[in-house]
């Protein structure tokens, strides 16, 4: 069976080219600390897991640091000029979007098939998740051979301009990993139990529409707090979702799992704590108030989850409301 090495593998080499690329960028005056940082994390996508957990947790450790004490930074870029840009995007007109969009059609047709391969009777992947991200993988590749043809470009260019918006993301390009990881170390903790104890100390939990409300708000309120719906997904939906609504009330469990990650969707509309998706922005952008984006979307953010709310309940109940 084919499991994830192949995928960390590659998410390595693109990481130690873009350090290799780093290192040789003098228009950078952090190009050492930028460099390593990417190269420390190829080493742990390379070879983490034969790697003594010291080792990990002292890597770890390091990334934290350079991030912390602002040793990412942006460099100088081979960039086309304005010109050359208004000419290519004439010529290949909606073209352009050829390649972005590969990528999910690529990535949905791979997986639906890969829950069908098999190699001596046995599933080709070793989990449904490893097809998921195997098939994204191809499916990148295949988008990058596209769009260089389209566009009559080396992979190299492409490596050059991903490496300009890692630079420009920095850490924050990091963190939906790192926080859907920190939702399951959060669930084996234990926190999600505790969650349900206050809910059930709080509120009614025969009252389905409070339970409702309780689990909408909390995805938002944690993905505040984390930053991300999917480091909130795991406890809410284990505190919460599963013990007082699923088995409880009988709530469809694929509908409720849907809606609420939609509800700590709104959350992140809402925190600053979702840097690549309100900070980040923002610094791009160059706009004068860091938190315009937030300053932007926050009503918007409120009246979804209200809406979402009222979803949910409708929705979620096979037997009728509650």
């Amino acid at each position: 069976m084919i499991g994830m090495t192949p995928v960390y593998w590659l998410l390595g080499a693109y990481f130690a080219a873009l350090a290799w690329r780093g290192a040789r960028d003098a228009g950078n005056l952090r190009r050492i600390t930028t460099a390593g940082f990417w190269a420390l994390l190829s080493v742990l996508l390379f070879a983490a897991e034969r790697m003594p957990p010291r080792a990990v947790g002292v890597c770890v450790v390091v990334l934290v640091l350079i991030a912390g004490f602002g040793g990412l930074r942006t460099g100088r870029y081979a960039e086309s000029s304005a010109g050359e840009k208004r000419a290519e995007s004439t010529r290949l007109g909606n073209r352009l979007f050829l390649p972005a969009l590969l990528i999910p059609l690529l990535t949905v047709a791979g997986t639906l098939a890969s829950k069908r391969l098999t190699f001596d009777g046995q599933p080709l992947f070793d989990s449904a998740n490893t097809g998921t991200l195997a098939s994204l993988a191809v499916a990148c590749i295949v988008a990058l051979a596209v769009a260089c043809a389209m566009t009559r470009q080396a992979p190299g260019v492409a490596i050059e301009q991903s490496r300009r918006l890692v630079d420009a993301i920095g850490w924050a390009a990091l963190l939906p990993l790192l926080l859907a990881t920190l939702g399951s170390v959060f669930e084996a903790a234990g926190v999600g139990q505790a969650v349900s104890g206050v809910v059930r100390g709080v509120i009614p939990v025969d009252n389905a529409f409070l339970v409702v409300v309780a689990y909408a708000l909390g995805m938002a309120l944690f993905t505040i707090v984390m930053g991300n719906a999917f480091a909130a997904f795991p406890v809410m939906t284990a505190g919460i979702g599963l013990p007082l609504l699923v088995e409880l009330h009988g709530a469809d469990a694929a509908s409720l799992g849907a809606i609420g990650m939609l509800s700590g969707y709104c959350g992140t509309l809402m925190t600053p704590m979702a840097a690549n998706f309100n900070l980040v922005p923002a610094a791009l952008l160059e706009l004068k108030d860091p938190y315009g984006v937030i300053r932007a979307q926050w009503r918007t953010g409120a009246l979804l989850l209200a809406c979402n709310i009222v979803l949910m309940y409708v929705v979620v109940f096979r037997g009728g409301l509650r």
